[in-house]
C-alpha cells in the first residue's frame, strides 16, 4: 500500500489538490484554536491550511512521498507542521492529548477500522472534536459510474452512519449526515459523490 501512495503522490501535481477540504475547513474555522492531528495526510493540504489558521498541527502517513510534498507546502506558505512517516499502529501519541483529529478520506481495512478509529477518538481531550468526511458505502455505484471521482472500491471499507457512530460512542453527535456532494480536489476526486460528514465532542 505505501508503494501505491508513494507512486500517487510521485508527480509535481498535488494528487488531491493544495486547497484544504471544504467541510474541513468550515469546521476548523468555527473551533477554538488547540492542537490538532491529521492522520493519514497524505501531501499536507489540510494539516498546512490548519496551521495557517494557528493551529499547532501533527500529522501522519504511511507515504514519504506525500511528507514531502506536504513539508514542502508548510514551507511555501511560511508554516510549520510535525508530519511522521508512520502508520496508525506505531503512534504513540498519549490519550487526550490533541484538541481536534481530522480524519479526510481515511479509509481503513474493514477488520481494522473500528479499532483504528476508537484508537484515534481516545486521543482527544474532553470538549475536543473528531471531524470526519469519508466516502460512504453508497459511493460505489458514483465511482463504478465515474472513475474519476475516486473512493475505495471495496464496500468494507466506506462508512455508514450505524458505523461512525459506533465508532465515536464516547462522542456527543454535532453533525452526523450523509449526503450527495459534488468533489473537485486536484486529479482524481471529481464528480458527484455520496460522503458521511461527522463532527463529534467528546463527552
Amino acid at each position: 500500500m505505501k508503494d501505491f501512495w508513494n507512486q500517487r503522490y510521485g508527480a509535481a501535481e498535488y494528487a488531491y489538490g493544495e486547497k484544504p477540504n471544504e467541510f474541513i475547513k468550515q469546521q476548523l474555522i468555527r473551533l477554538p484554536l488547540g492542537k490538532a492531528l491529521f492522520p493519514a495526510e497524505g501531501e499536507g493540504r489540510n494539516a498546512v491550511f490548519a496551521a495557517g489558521l494557528g493551529w499547532q498541527v501533527s500529522a501522519f502517513d504511511i507515504s514519504e512521498v506525500g511528507r514531502e510534498k506536504a513539508m514542502a507546502l508548510a514551507k511555501s506558505r511560511n508554516v510549520e507542521i510535525d508530519y511522521a512517516v508512520k502508520n496508525l499502529e506505531e503512534i504513540t501519541f498519549l490519550p487526550q492529548s490533541f484538541d481536534a483529529v481530522v480524519l479526510v478520506f481515511a479509509h481503513f481495512p474493514e477488520a481494522k477500522r473500528s479499532a483504528f478509529h476508537k484508537k484515534l477518538g481516545a486521543l482527544v481531550k474532553p470538549g475536543g472534536h473528531v471531524i470526519l468526511e469519508g466516502f460512504s458505502k453508497k459511493h460505489l455505484a458514483f465511482s463504478a459510474a465515474n472513475e474519476k471521482v475516486g473512493g475505495p472500491k471495496d464496500e468494507g471499507m466506506l462508512f455508514s452512519v450505524e458505523e461512525i457512530k459506533a465508532d465515536f460512542s464516547e462522542f456527543e453527535i454535532v453533525e452526523l449526515t450523509e449526503r450527495e456532494i459534488d468533489l473537485a480536489e486536484g486529479l482524481y476526486h471529481n464528480g458527484r459523490a455520496a460522503v458521511i460528514r461527522f463532527v463529534g465532542r467528546k463527552k
